[in-house]
């Protein structure tokens, strides 16, 4: 098999990155969460005002992971940094080094971006993630939650 190229996303790839990220959502069984849309993905990465950025890997012509990224920003350091709110790799190209490499491609942006961190949430229950960014020399918080508003209670903290 040969090497996968992990490149940054065009907007020919949204159709594909979609699929992926409703995969993830079967992964995590939060299918009933998923209200994404094609449209809405292209908008977010390629449309007048990107709120993200992507890198696909590919492998053989195909797209069989990816890694949805954004900038964000440290008070305490002064500095931006890299939240990464998805990386997702087909269940059978799991194992083949390709979340670390796509780690890696991250990180080195990051560091080229003069970024502060780079850092991402991961699910309480989801070990071998945890294993894997442990191994890769990330902390897992154990001080920190996510806090969320959406919908209703969202317009609701708005008006």
């Amino acid at each position: 098999m040969s090497a996968p190229d992990i490149r940054s996303a065009t907007p020919g790839d949204v159709a594909a990155i979609f699929g992926l990220m409703y995969e993830l959502a079967e992964f995590e069984k939060l299918t009933h969460l998923f209200i994404a849309t094609k449209e809405g993905v292209h908008d977010a990465l390629f449309g007048a005002r990107p709120a993200a950025e992507a890198l696909v890997a590919e492998q053989a012509g195909e797209i069989v992971g990816y890694a949805l990224f954004f900038q964000n920003f440290s008070t305490f350091l002064g500095k931006r940094g890299l939240y990464l709110e998805d990386l997702y790799v087909r269940p059978s190209m799991r194992g083949s080094g390709l979340g670390t490499l796509m780690l890696k491609n991250l990180a080195a942006l990051a560091v080229e971006r003069q970024c502060g961190r780079f850092e991402w949430s991961v699910l309480d229950w989801n070990q071998n993630a945890i294993d894997f960014y442990e191994k890769m020399g990330a902390t897992v918080l154990p001080d920190w939650r996510i806090v969320r508003v959406t919908g209703e209670p969202l317009e609701r903290l708005a008006s």
